[in-house]
């Protein structure tokens, strides 16, 4: 199954590790750490220009990336309880 995060960009489903909430997560010093060494390691890709409004972070070929979206994160959890390309 794929998750559309905006803009132009699927993810599939499988590859998801988790949906966070940009305000909630980043108030916690370890999530702003984590966040910085996958910005270092060019592991982060934003989903268009704005501020983004949550984050999934995803494992594909034994690596993570994170996905900066503008969509919240009630939104893409619902995505991704659905059925089918939303």
């Amino acid at each position: 199954m794929y998750i559309h995060i905006g803009q132009d960009t699927v993810l599939t489903q499988e590859s998801i590790i988790g949906i966070f909430d940009m305000d909630n997560a980043t108030s916690s010093y370890i999530t702003r750490e984590f966040l910085a060494k996958k910005e270092k390691q060019k592991r982060v890709t934003a989903v268009g220009s704005e501020l983004p409004r949550s984050f999934v972070v995803t494992s594909e070929n034994d690596s993570d990336s994170v996905y900066l979206s503008l969509l919240s994160a009630a939104t893409l959890s619902k995505r991704a309880s659905g059925s089918g390309l939303e």
